[in-house]
């Protein structure tokens, strides 16, 4: 099943609603298209910033990618516990400085019934042990060496700790999940999408 989430988080849906809405009264060529294959410069007034179109509409303009992104994620999270991959994603996505899908995954997290307490200190859980499971240290742990693999790689012990919690099926799926936020981070950033603009 299509996590609408992740449809949003590629940049369709109201996220594009919404971006729009602000170009509303602007003449065609100041507003630009949102469903535009590429990005304008754009150009710079004398005094102010430089003026640009938005950004490329990624589903649109690969379509057969973004599915193939939505059918790995779903493939992903199946079986995951719900509130683990949240706390992945979000930690993801801290790291990654992603506003959008931050602001995207902690709303989603609260709407389930995760506590604030937890959502605050998911960036610090080394030192918050306590908050969280032995479980979810783990995959917490093996989050921040993927998402950082060029740091350090993935220590082997990071992944035997990982291990001890997972079977080699959720292990699969929970690097895969790893491997999928750290995209969809990546594609927010790239094409500029706006934080606090999902309204599904």
């Amino acid at each position: 099943m299509t996590n609408t989430a992740q449809i949003n988080e590629a940049g369709t849906g109201n996220a594009e609603n919404a971006e729009n809405a602000g170009n509303a009264g602007k003449p065609a060529n100041a507003a630009g298209s949102a469903h535009g294959a590429s990005s304008a410069r754009g150009t710079a007034p004398a005094d102010g910033p430089v003026n640009r179109s938005p950004r490329v509409n990624f589903a649109q303009a690969a379509p057969k990618a973004f599915r193939a992104l939505i059918g790995f994620d779903a493939a992903a999270r199946e079986g995951l516990d719900p509130a683990l991959v949240e706390l992945v994603q979000i930690r993801s996505s801290q790291l990654n400085k992603c506003a959008y899908c931050l602001h995207m995954h902690t709303s989603d997290a609260r709407k389930a019934g995760e506590s604030e307490e937890r959502l605050h200190m998911v960036a610090v859980w080394e030192e918050a042990a306590h908050f969280f499971t032995a479980k979810e240290r783990a995959a917490l742990a093996l989050t921040e060496a993927v998402t950082l693999v060029a740091q350090g790689g993935v220590p082997d012990e990071v992944y035997d700790r990982a291990a001890t919690h997972f079977d080699d099926a959720e292990l699969a799926r929970l690097l895969a999940l790893i491997f999928t936020i750290n995209t969809w981070n990546r594609l927010a950033l790239s094409t500029g999408k706006v934080p606090g603009t999902d309204e599904r």
